[in-house]
């Protein structure tokens, strides 16, 4: 079994995972409050499942970009369990999970999460040779300035407001295609998953060196 923490952003999210199913999933709007809210939830989902703390063969983290305060968290609780069961330890960049939920479809992805401040924090991937890859850094944008660098019809998905979801609606030449704010969240059966792929292939990350991935200085309010 392997349990999956994303706290990277204001949604924050939680699941089982045992290789073929996901077998408990928690998602929800945190008000910055994820030191409170993070491990009474874990703990119900683990007992209402029956899987004791000994039954986990990994944990999987977001790894940002997102808050500064919810990666740490997020971070902190998986690297502990991580160490006190002995289990491997996954890190995920967050924008590759928001990715990775539309890997079945043909278009360029552009995936999201808010930066403050009108920012987002962005990742490219295409389809090459069978296989999704991110293309570039991640970095820091806004939406109207993806918008004029479209040249192809494009997939955006995630932490889009609806005033943003309009203007990108309405490009001119019709290449921002918009998910749907339900196929906008960012699951955390869809980072087990990812991870579990990793597990699969022997792979882990170090507990002592793993960091949050953070593209810019820490702002006054999340």
């Amino acid at each position: 079994m392997l349990v999956a923490i994303d706290t990277a952003t204001r949604f924050a999210s939680l699941a089982l995972y045992d290789g073929s199913s996901v077998r408990a999933e928690e998602s929800w709007q945190s008000a910055n409050n994820h030191t409170v809210e993070l491990m009474p939830s874990l703990v119900r989902m683990m007992a209402r499942q029956r899987v004791p703390p000994h039954a986990l063969r990994g944990v999987a983290v977001a790894l940002g970009p997102g808050s500064f305060t919810g990666l740490r968290i997020g971070l902190a609780v998986a690297k502990g369990l991580a160490l006190a069961q002995d289990i491997p330890l996954l890190g995920v960049p967050t924008l590759d999970v928001l990715a990775y939920i539309h890997a079945d479809q043909r278009r360029p992805i552009c995936a999201v999460v808010r930066a403050g401040r009108g920012r987002v924090c962005v990742g490219r991937y295409v389809r090459r040779r069978g296989r999704w890859r991110r293309v570039g850094e991640l970095g820091l944008s806004t939406i109207a300035e993806l918008a004029a660098q479209l040249e192809r019809a494009t997939l955006f998905c995630g932490e889009i407001t609806a005033a943003e979801r309009e203007f990108l609606q309405s490009h001119e030449k019709g290449w921002a295609v918009v998910t749907s704010p339900a196929a906008s969240l960012r699951r955390a059966g869809y980072l087990a998953e990812l991870a579990w792929q990793r597990l699969a292939r022997g792979e882990s990350d170090d507990p002592v060196t793993l960091s949050p991935i953070y593209l810019h200085p820490p702002l006054s309010k999340e």
